[in-house]
């Protein structure tokens, strides 16, 4: 499951069956999705992943340099400050709370994209407006635990 993310606005999920490789990464997600929209966006669109080993296959690496998109660097043990944690565990606790769990792989994928649908933009707002204070709060604590 991905997401995207510009402007304040999120877009639509995606999710991919079986394990992402390097190949699928650049195939299912890169090429139709990041590509495209990265040209829409101009100059100024910087791409973010994390250090996920389909993330940084070399054939991702030359996709993306043969693209010229920017990537944001991703520390391996900095702090996960993405506002889409809070949504993954939202939707985590939206799915326990169900009255029937998800039996199967394709329950759960339609349960992850009517709970994914339903989430208010105002809610996307508010944590994407936090950012501010939970950089300042790994700012104080010189990057160790925080309460977000």
């Amino acid at each position: 499951m991905g997401w995207n993310q510009h402007r304040r606005t999120y877009g639509p999920a995606y999710h991919s069956n079986g394990t992402l490789t390097g190949r699928r990464y650049a195939d299912e997600i890169l090429r139709p999705h990041v590509i495209p929209y990265a040209g829409a966006i101009g100059d100024s669109f910087v791409f973010q992943d994390d250090n996920a080993r389909p993330h940084r296959a070399r054939l991702v690496e030359n996709m993306l340099e043969a693209e010229t998109i920017q990537r944001m660097e991703f520390p391996a043990c900095s702090p996960d400050l993405n506002p889409i944690e809070h949504v993954w565990d939202m939707l985590r606790r939206r799915i326990a709370a169900r009255p029937r769990p998800p039996a199967t792989v394709r329950d759960l994928e339609i349960a992850l994209l009517e709970e994914w649908n339903s989430i208010p933009q105002s809610l996307i707002d508010n944590f994407i407006a936090s950012m501010a204070n939970r950089c300042a709060a790994v700012l104080a604590v010189r990057g160790d635990h925080t309460p977000y």
